[in-house]
């Protein structure tokens, strides 16, 4: 809800999560960037833990991508799956993208990729009948938590900050 009422910017937030200064990585929840693409937080998670994969360059379109920007996109995003599902044990990640608007993107004119945990049984009847997400964490502390399990990803990241809590699943 906080997204649907809100006041929304002109620009492309996914382009400002790019120039973000490392010393603000923590605050704007990015887990790690290199020079083609960065992982963050998605602040309107389907689940805790959920995160998107950005390609650095403003890009709408999969195949405009170059090869060296498309390497990179999907190698940062099996790294991002692979120690996402450590991270908090999960039993399973979905992995995909919606490209444009009519395939459901709600940003559709820079593309990213989402890596979302899973656990089994972890749809429960809110989102089913309500159309509500229960989110049990705080981004801030899903941030802290994941930011060790990214430190060997080459790139640019947050300085260190211990981890805050456990993580819910884990």
């Amino acid at each position: 809800m906080e997204y649907i009422l809100s006041k929304k910017e002109s620009g492309c937030i996914f382009c400002d999560y790019a120039t973000t200064d490392e010393s603000a990585f923590a605050e704007a929840h990015i887990l790690v960037a290199n020079e083609e693409a960065y992982v963050v937080l998605n602040r309107y998670p389907f689940a805790a833990g959920h995160l998107l994969v950005v390609p650095t360059r403003h890009e709408a379109e999969l195949e405009n991508l170059t090869d060296r920007e498309h390497d990179a996109l999907f190698r940062l995003t099996r790294d991002a799956a692979s120690r996402l599902k450590k991270a908090v044990s999960a039993q399973g990640v979905n992995v995909g993208l919606n490209l444009g608007k009519a395939a459901g993107a709600g940003i559709g004119e820079h593309l990213h990729v989402h890596v979302v945990p899973r656990w089994e049984g972890d749809t429960n009847f809110m989102p089913v009948v309500a159309d509500v997400r229960v989110m049990p964490q705080h981004l801030a502390a899903t941030f802290h938590h994941l930011s060790p399990f990214f430190a060997d990803i080459p790139g640019r990241r947050a300085k260190a900050s211990s981890p805050v809590g456990d993580f819910p699943g884990s």
